[in-house]
C-alpha cells in the first residue's frame, strides 16, 4: 500500500517537496482565498496530482498531502462537517497515485495542519481540536507513510498531533513535528515559545523529526542551529522555508490574501540557505510556499552531490 518508511538510523538527506498552494496556483488550478489549495479538491483534483508530479520529477523524494487547508477556517463549517474526511481521505489517494507512478520510490505524509488558521496559535480552542483532527487522521490514515504536523505554531499543537493520532491507534508510524517561526522573534515559535522547548517538546513526543517552515530562510537558519543542539543525534532536523515578503506574524492576513514573494530567492539562492542546513546537520530539506519546481530541483542536485 505505502512505501517503505524511512528508518530511524538512516540519517542520509531526504528530499521534500515545495509549496502545494502556490504550485497549484501556478499552474492555473481552481484557486482562492479562502479555500487555499483545498478548493481543487473538489473542483480539479486532477490537479492536485499534476502538482505533486511536478514537485516528483523535479526530485522529490517525499510528497505531502493536500490536506492543509482541509479545516473549516478555510473551507468552512458546513463543508468540512459534510466532507472533511472524505477530502482527507482523497487528499491521501492523489498523493499516492502520483507516488505511485515515479521512477523511484516516493514517500507520503500526511499533512495535519494547524487547525485555526494559519499562524494563529491564539486562537487555539482544544475542546473544539479532536472534532477537526480526528477526521483528517481518519481519512488519511489509509494512505501514508508518516504524520506531518505542519506550520505549527505553538507547543500544545503539536501535542494535538500527538494525541489525535494515538486516539487513531496510528502511533506506530513515524511522527514528524514542523514549527513556523516568529520572523521577529529571535529563536521563537509564533506563540513566542522558545524554539528549544519546542523541540524538547516534540521529543517527548516521540517525534522522530523536528522541521521548520512556513517562516523565512534567515530564521529557519538560526533554529536549526539550537535544534541541533538540544536534539543531538536523538531526532532528524530540517526546514523548508516560504518566499514571503511579510512574515504576517502579528496580523495572520496569511490567511486573507495572497502575500508577495520575495525576489531574492531563485533556486540557486535558496539552495545556499539549504546547503548550509546540511552542513550543519539537517537531513529533511524542502520548500514551503512559493517554493516551486525549479527551488526543489535545485535542492535534488545539492543532496544528490552529497551522496555521490
Amino acid at each position: 500500500m505505502t512505501a517503505a518508511q524511512p528508518a530511524s538510523h538512516d540519517r542520509r538527506p531526504i528530499v521534500l517537496d515545495g509549496g502545494m498552494g502556490r504550485e497549484l496556483l501556478r499552474i492555473g488550478a481552481p484557486f482562492q482565498q479562502p479555500e487555499w489549495s483545498a478548493l481543487a479538491m473538489w473542483e480539479g483534483p486532477q490537479w492536485v496530482v499534476q502538482a505533486h508530479t511536478n514537485f516528483i520529477e523535479a526530485g522529490a523524494q517525499l510528497i505531502t498531502t493536500n490536506s492543509y487547508a482541509i479545516v473549516p477556517f478555510h473551507i468552512g463549517d458546513e463543508r468540512f462537517a459534510a466532507r472533511g474526511q472524505e477530502l482527507a481521505d482523497l487528499s491521501g489517494r492523489l498523493a499516492r497515485t502520483a507516488a505511485a507512478a515515479a521512477a523511484s520510490p516516493v514517500l507520503v505524509a500526511g499533512s495535519l495542519p494547524p487547525l485555526f488558521g494559519s499562524y494563529r496559535p491564539d486562537l487555539f480552542d482544544a475542546t473544539a481540536a479532536p472534532s477537526i483532527i480526528d477526521p483528517l487522521v481518519a481519512g488519511l490514515a489509509p494512505h501514508v507513510d508518516l504524520w506531518l504536523g505542519e506550520t505549527l505554531g505553538s507547543i500544545v499543537e503539536a501535542q494535538t498531533v500527538r494525541d489525535a493520532i494515538d486516539r487513531a491507534g496510528e502511533g506506530t508510524r513515524p511522527l514528524w513535528i514542523s514549527f513556523t517561526l516568529d520572523d521577529h522573534q529571535p529563536l521563537a515559535l509564533r506563540s513566542l515559545e522558545p524554539v528549544g522547548d519546542a523541540v524538547r517538546a516534540a521529543l517527548d513526543l516521540g517525534a522522530e523529526a523536528v522541521l521548520f517552515n512556513c517562516c523565512q530562510a534567515e530564521t529557519i537558519s538560526t533554529a536549526i542551529h539550537e535544534a541541533l543542539e538540544v536534539a543531538g543525534d536523538r531526532m532528524r532536523v530540517g526546514g523548508y522555508a516560504n518566499r514571503f515578503t511579510s512574515a504576517h506574524t502579528t496580523t495572520g492576513e496569511a490567511n486573507a490574501q495572497l502575500a508577495a514573494m520575495r525576489d531574492d530567492l531563485d533556486p540557486s539562492s535558496y539552495a545556499e540557505f539549504v546547503a548550509a542546513w546540511i552542513a550543519d546537520g539537517a537531513t529533511l530539506v524542502g520548500g514551503c510556499c512559493g517554493m516551486e519546481p525549479a527551488h526543489i530541483a535545485r535542492v535534488a542536485e545539492l543532496v544528490a552531490a552529497r551522496q555521490a
